[in-house]
Parts: structure tokens; sequence; C-alpha cells
């Protein structure tokens, strides 16, 4: 249940709300050993840790928030939230 906020708080609230946050879908990682690093060439293939039907997590500044799948919008890439850190799911 979302708990409504008084004239105050909103107004307070409105100050913070045009302050822009580094946002990051991380789709998988991976460590490699500095040589192969170096052997990267455009068309390489690196394989990552996750597997393609895994989630993907939407970072804020460094801080993982949610969850979610990749989607494709029009022709570009976009992430739809599935879970948020800390909630429970239905």
């Amino acid at each position: 249940m979302q708990t409504r906020l008084n004239p105050m708080e909103e107004k307070a609230l409105d100050i913070v709300m045009d302050v822009k946050l580094r946002v990051t879908v991380q789709l998988g990682s991976v460590q490699l050993p500095m040589r192969e690093v170096l052997e990267l060439a455009p068309g390489s293939i690196v394989q990552l840790t996750q597997h393609a039907s895994d989630p993907v997590g939407l970072f804020v500044n460094d801080k993982l928030v949610a969850y979610g799948e990749v989607v494709v919008v029009e022709d570009n890439f976009g992430i739809k939230v599935t879970e948020l850190v800390g909630s429970a799911t239905p």
C-alpha cells in the first residue's frame, strides 16, 4: 500500500526529482586474464557467466535496485522490471 505524502513532503521531494542518477543494466560478467583482454578485437565473443534466460540487474549509482528482462522497443533495447530488490514476489 502506497502512503500519500502531505503537501510539505511533496514540495520537499520535488527538489530532488530532477537530480540525475547513473542507471546501469548488467547483463553478466566474466573474469579474464590480461592476456585474453589484450587479444580482444572487433568480432571477438566474450562468454558471460550469466545465462540468456537469467534476469538482468538494474543498478542505480552502483546499488542493485531491481531485476528485469531485456526487451526490444522499436530498434532500441530496454528493460522490463520484474522484481524490486527487497520486495516480496506475489
